[in-house]
This record gives structure tokens, sequence and C-alpha cells, in this order.
């Protein structure tokens, strides 16, 4: 796996991470960030996918 491959794909493991925390953390009242964060790491991830079977 390329280096960038692995960054994309650990910016959107954040990414998720900081979704769930939005939905399930009652103290942050941001549910709306929820969808926002969500499809970031579905963007992330995809293009880490992309890159990664790119580079082969």
């Amino acid at each position: 796996m390329s280096l960038d491959a692995f960054l994309l794909g650990l910016i959107g493991a954040v990414w998720g991470v900081l979704a769930l925390l939005y939905a399930y953390m009652p103290a942050f009242h941001m549910p709306g960030s929820t969808l926002v964060w969500g499809m970031g790491a579905v963007l992330f991830l995809g293009l880490a996918g992309w890159a990664h079977f790119a580079r082969r």
C-alpha cells in the first residue's frame, strides 16, 4: 500500500470515529454533524481504495 492510500485511509478512519462520537455522545448536541462527518469518512475511505488500486 502506498503512503497516500494509507494516509487517506487513516483520515477516513478518524472522520468515521468523529461521526460516531457526534452520533452517540449527547454532550456534543450536534446530530447534523454526524451526516457531514460520516460522508467525509466515506469520501476519504473511497479515495484510499481508489489510490490503493490505482497503484496496482
